[in-house]
Order: structure tokens, then C-alpha cells, then sequence
């Protein structure tokens, strides 16, 4: 077995400036070119890729040796760094090549099954099989390296913030996470179950009755639910809860992250206080409690001027209690056509949407199917709400409050995609505040938490629990980056009646919240100090710093979207023995 050579530099840092410097480096070949005299290599680690050049005033033996090298190979080098003659201003090494005097083979390899460069088009399913293979890209260890730093910042700030790092249980009981908990069967307890962690939530809170103040963890939570770009059964998150604060508390430390995180990793500074919008704004504004804020199209409400009008569309959404608005598309008259916008109506279908009605103002007049409906005049008061122009494309949904807004907010982003707005070098971060407490499920006719039942009501809405539950604001809190959520959190209930009280709205009997929540509600008759906090997804957080589209692209060992670890083929049948000791008997129906 060879000795290792004791690596001087890595491969991606060398420069001009270490010309004439004797250097060792440690990585794998790239790729190999023999011209004759000259055997030139590209030789591959974390950091980059620099060439190495063996030449024929070297050992016959080592030009034979170096001639054996194929991709992938393990190797060793020693050498003198050199100006390259032919540079290459796309390689960061690109004007360096280092002629090599001793090489160690490490290890052989067969011909990979990708190609080991970051443009190798292969299937994704194929990639998260040969997950090590992928990994050795440099764009993938770049990856992995930032999602490092992201995670060294943060325990920087929350340590110099009195955060203190706990970890809390992976094995406890079941959450009311609102995703399916992954259970595990307990040996010692025949027939009972373990729950892996949806989030840290009650232990979290455990803490802060525990004295413990500031608490923070970069914790593994688990989720059996299905799968898409920005989500896995398994994911982290960047977890703190806090004693004795309010929502601006909480909000006022969150900003100083951000502000340190962007200027530390992306080298942007970021200007407080972020922007602040109601829940209620969020969605008459941009149709999403997520809303972008890179592009205009911000929503416009038509109800006071077509309460009274002819078209029945409109007429029966507001008699039922709905909404009309519409977003106008600046200068987009002509980029639309009939096609295009019947595609955009096939597409808010999903949200509920029954029909999209289109205006287009023109130089001398204004062009839209509904114009029949209405005099000259009041098309152009409907026109004048947009402020609309010649040249504009107005797009107008009509129903429920939620459809009108969930459509709109599709297409306000939808659109802006397909016209180029969407920047990914600029960085719009804001809070939404003021959540409703629940939302009301027709099908059910029950309330459940839009967040969880620890959720605080803002204090002046508590008297509406009994009347108007509906109505009930939370004292709870999103950060948004670009149209995506980043976090959420919320000021948690202290109080045992007012918790009580939660429970009752939901539904849940004294026997369910006795077996669910019984430990939470001891320890909070021991003396409770009022708390709050807030959860991040590490795993989306770095995905969208880095410019990526999927979070699969920011972890090491991603499921695919079956929920399948495609490189250890997990998960697996257990053997007849295993489920006899767990005393677990399987029955699968087709």
C-alpha cells in the first residue's frame, strides 16, 4: 500500500502567485490528454481543478506510470507550479499547470457510470444512485461547503445572542404537526410506538419552562408526507425559542441574523427593519401569505365598481359573499395571445377558478369579452382602477375570496417567470404577521390551528374564541424570502386555562389532550414564563442562497420523490426474525 503524500495546497487555490513553488497535491483525474511527448492531466478535489503536465525530461518509469492513469484514479502529485502557456480563463487555476516529479497511485477505478462534471444531463434518479459519485462535482461540494458556512454563521450569532445549543429527542410520542408522523416499534415495550420528531416543538417549550431562556438547535425533523422539489421525509431545521419576549422581540433578533447571514455568506447588505405585512394585506395585495415583492401586478379589487352591474359572473360572486379583482400586466397586450391566456385559464383551474377575464387597452379602444356587459364608461372606470394604459393586459377572476386570491397569486408569479421578472440577484425579505388562529374546513365542519394549538392569540381577540373563532388573529410570524417561506414561528400560549380554552375550539376532548399533551400541560402548572419562537428550513434557506431549484441539490443523501434512499435502497424489508423480537405482524392489501 502506498504512503500518502502530504498535500502543501488544494487543488482549486493554486495561482500566479505560487509559480516556482514545489507543491503536493491529492485528488482525482479528471480527465487525461497524452500528446505524444506530453501527458497532460486535469486533476480534480473539493476546492477545483488545476492541469498537471509530465513531460519526457522526467523518468521513463513515470511517464509510463502517469500513461496509466485513467478518470477517476486516485493520485498523489509533486511538482513545480508553472505558468500555463495555453490559459484558461474558465478554470479559477486556469493560468498555472504544475509539471509533476513524483506520482502516487492510490487507488484504480472502473469507469463511472455519470460523468463526474456539473453539466452531465443525467437523470436525477441516476445521480441519487451514484449519490458519492455525484457528489464529487464541484458544484455539489460547493454546495455542501456553503450549506456549512450557513450553518457556522448561525451558531456564531445565536452563541454571541445568549442562545445556548440543546439537543432534543428524535424517539417521542406522536405531534399535532399536521403531516403523518413516521413511527417507530419499541422492543422493550411490545406494541407501543416511538414518533420521530415533526419538529422540536413541545420539547422546545419544555425548555423554556426549564429555565433555560434562550434555547436553539439545528435540528432533524421527519415528515411523512408527499414529496416536491423544496421537500423531504427528512429535513432540517434551524430551531429557537426564547422566554420573556414579544412578537417584536422574536422578529428584532431574527433581522440580525439575516443581516449577518447575507453580508457573512453572500456578501449583501440587507437594510432593516424588513417589511412588514399583515396576513390580511399579504393576500389583498398579492394573493399569497408568501407574496414577491421583485415585481409589481399587485391585485386590485373591482367590487364597488361592478356590485351593480349586468354580468352575472360578477354579480353572483359578490351575492354570495366572494370578491372580484384583477392584476394588471404592464405593456403586455401583445405578448399574450387568446392561446396563451386560455393556458393560464386551464391553469388556475386547479385553484378552483371557473373562467379568467381578459382586457386588453388599446391605442383607440379597449378589447375584452366582457365589454358587451358594460357602457364605454364604466369599462374604462374598471380600466382606471388598474391606472391602465395603452398597451396593458388586465386579467380578472371572479368567486370565493380564497380562489379569487390563490389564482391571482399563481398568475401574478406565473407570469412574471414567463416575462423575465423574477431575479435571482435580488433578495426581497419580509415578515407576514397576523395569521388567522384557525381555518375552517367546510368538509369537516370543524376549526383546526393554521399553525399548532400552542399558538397565542393576539390578546384584544381572545373574547372572540367563543363567538367568532374565525376572526381570531395570531400572535404568529413568517419570514419571506422571494415568494417562499423561510420560517414561521409565533408567540406560544403560557397560560393553562387559555390553552384549555385552544383545546376546546379544536374539538379535542380531555382524554386526547390528557394523552397527547399531558406532560406539556404539568410542567406548565409549575410556573410558565410567557415565550416565543420561530423555526427555519435550513435545507430551503440554502437552496434558494445558492440559486438552486431543488433542496435534493443542497443535501448530501436526498430521497427521491418516492421517498426512496436510492444508494442504500432504503427503505427495506425487515427479516421474519426482526418483526417476531418487535412483535409485529405485516398485512399488506393490493
Amino acid at each position: 500500500m502506498s504512503n500518502v503524500m502530504k498535500r502543501t495546497h488544494m487543488c482549486g487555490t493554486l495561482s500566479k502567485v505560487n509559480i516556482d513553488e514545489k507543491v503536493v497535491l491529492n485528488g482525482w483525474i479528471q480527465k487525461k490528454r497524452n500528446l505524444g511527448g506530453l501527458i497532460f492531466c486535469d486533476l480534480r478535489d473539493k476546492t477545483g481543478i488545476v492541469q498537471i503536465v509530465f513531460n519526457d525530461t522526467i523518468p521513463k518509469e513515470l511517464f509510463q506510470k502517469a500513461d496509466k492513469l485513467r478518470s477517476e484514479y486516485v493520485v498523489g502529485v509533486k511538482g513545480i507550479v508553472k505558468e500555463r502557456q495555453s490559459k484558461n480563463t474558465e478554470l479559477a487555476t486556469g493560468e498555472v499547470e504544475v509539471f509533476v516529479d513524483e506520482l502516487v497511485i492510490y487507488s484504480e477505478a472502473e469507469t463511472p457510470p455519470i460523468y463526474i462534471k456539473d453539466d452531465d444531463d443525467v437523470s436525477e434518479n441516476l445521480r441519487l444512485k451514484y449519490r458519492y459519485l455525484d457528489l464529487r462535482k464541484i458544484k455539489m461540494q460547493k454546495n455542501l461547503s456553503f450549506r456549512h458556512k450557513i450553518t457556522k454563521v448561525t451558531r456564531e450569532f445565536f452563541d454571541s445572542e445568549g442562545f445556548t445549543e440543546i439537543e432534543t429527542p428524535i424517539l417521542c410520542k406522536p405531534t399535532p404537526e399536521g403531516a403523518r408522523d413516521y413511527l417507530v416499534p419499541s422492543r422493550v415495550n411490545k406494541g407501543k410506538f416511538y414518533a420521530l420528531p415533526q419538529s422540536p416543538q413541545l420539547f422546545k417549550q419544555l425548555l423554556m419552562v426549564s429555565g433555560t431562556d434562550r434555547y436553539y438547535q439545528i435540528a432533524k425533523c421527519f415528515r411523512d408526507e408527499d414529496l416536491r422539489a423544496d421537500r423531504q421525509p427528512e429535513f432540517t431545521q434551524i430551531d429557537l425559542e426564547m422566554s420573556f419576549v414579544n412578537v417584536d422581540d422574536v422578529i428584532e433578533v431574527q433581522e440580525k441574523f439575516m443581516k449577518k447571514l447575507f453580508a457573512e455568506v453572500m456578501n449583501i447588505e440587507i437594510q432593516l427593519p424588513l417589511p412588514r405585512y399583515t396576513y390580511k394585506e399579504a393576500m389583498e395585495r398579492f394573493g399569497s401569505d408568501k407574496p414577491d415583492t421583485r415585481f409589481g401586478f399587485e391585485l386590485v379589487s373591482l367590487n364597488d365598481i361592478v356590485k351593480n352591474s349586468d354580468f352575472k359572473v360578477f354579480t353572483d360572486a359578490l351575492s354570495a359573499g366572494g370578491d372580484v379583482r384583477g392584476i394588471k400586466i404592464d405593456v403586455a397586450a401583445d405578448k399574450f395571445s387568446r392561446k396563451d391566456i386560455d393556458k393560464l385559464q386551464e391553469a388556475i383551474k386547479h385553484y378552483g377558478a371557473k373562467g379568467l377575464i381578459w382586457i386588453k387597452i388599446n391605442e383607440s379602444e379597449i378589447n375584452s369579452p366582457i365589454s358587451k356587459f358594460f357602457s364605454e364608461e364604466k369599462m374604462k372606470e374598471i380600466t382606471d382602477a388598474f391606472d391602465g394604459k395603452p398597451g396593458d393586459l388586465i386579467l380578472i377572476v371572479a368567486g370565493k375570496a380564497k380562489i379569487v386570491f390563490d389564482s391571482l397569486g399563481f398568475l401574478r408569479r406565473d407570469i412574471a417567470g414567463k416575462l423575465g421578472l423574477l431575479d435571482d440577484n435580488k433578495y426581497n425579505l419580509l415578515w407576514v404577521v397576523d395569521f388567522p388562529l384557525f381555518e375552517f374546513d367546510e368538509e369537516t365542519n370543524e376549526y383546526s390551528p393554521v399553525h399548532h394549538p400552542f399558538t397565542s392569540p393576539r390578546l384584544e381577540d381572545v373574547p372572540l374564541l367563543d363567538s367568532e373563532p374565525g376572526k381570531v388573529r395570531a400572535n404568529a410570524y413568517d419570514i419571506v424570502l422571494n415568494g417562499v417561506e423561510l420560517g414561521g414561528g409565533s408567540i406560544r400560549i403560557h397560560d393553562s386555562n387559555l390553552q384549555k380554552k385552544m383545546f376546546e375550539v379544536l374539538g379535542l376532548s380531555d382524554e386526547i389532550v390528557q394523552n397527547k399533551f399531558g406532560f406539556l400541560l404539568e410542567a406548565f402548572r409549575y410556573g410558565t414564563p410567557p415565550h416565543g419562537g420561530i423555526a427555519y428550513g435550513l435545507d430551503r434557506l440554502v437552496m434558494l442562497l445558492a440559486g438552486e431549484h431543488s433542496i435534493r441539490e443542497v443535501m448530501a443523501f436526498p430521497k427521491n420523490q418516492a421517498a426512496v434512499d436510492m444508494v442504500s435502497d432504503a427503505p427495506s424489508a425487515a427479516t421474519e426474525e426482526q418483526l417476531e423480537e418487535l412483535g409485529i405482524k405485516i398485512s399488506i392489501e393490493d
